[in-house]
């Protein structure tokens, strides 16, 4: 091999691996109040509770195995709460219209946000036990960075479903 090719060689796996250096690790970042994305490790292979939709996103929701498991269990409508543990993931994407089904339906586009949350009585007690945080996704850039609003923002809004222990969507039939 001529020495020119080792160093283009080089110079090419150089580049590459600062790419990994500077690749950013989502599951180092934490809200202000303390819900880090590391806690939600996994939450890509999360089963389904359900799904949404507004005007501006859809919405799948996914929960790891400890709410899966009380969800099954009838919480919250057996009247008991989920337990200390249990996590939840809103991941939100633009909407786009399918160019390829052979009917009208909208698919997801780019990728926006995951709002989770968790249950941690000890850590959450103001909040009903549930801790929340919202990650904002940058996709030009391929970074999420964590929403600097506090976390009673998403408690205003589950105190609507106080009674069913902050949680809007029920698990869904399948």
């Amino acid at each position: 091999m001529k020495r020119g090719s080792k160093l283009s060689i080089a110079a090419v796996l150089a580049v590459l691996a600062g790419t990994a250096v500077y690749a950013q690790d989502k599951y180092a970042l934490k809200t202000p109040d303390g819900v880090a994305f590391s806690d939600f490790t996994g939450y890509e292979g999360w089963a389904v509770v359900s799904s949404a939709r507004t005007d501006e996103v859809l919405k799948v929701i996914v929960a790891n195995p400890a709410m899966i498991e009380a969800f099954k269990a009838g919480v919250p409508g057996n009247g008991q709460p989920f337990p200390d543990g249990a996590r939840i993931a809103k991941l939100q994407w633009k909407p786009k219209k399918s160019t390829e089904a052979p009917f009208a339906v909208d698919v997801p586009d780019v990728f926006t946000q995951a709002f989770l949350m968790e249950k941690d009585s000890k850590r959450f007690p103001k909040s009903g036990g549930w801790g929340y945080a919202l990650f904002n996704y940058e996709a030009a850039s391929d970074t999420f960075t964590a929403d600097p609003s506090p976390s009673d923002c998403g408690h205003a809004c589950h105190v609507a479903v106080k009674a069913k222990d902050h949680i809007f969507h029920p698990y869904q039939k399948r």
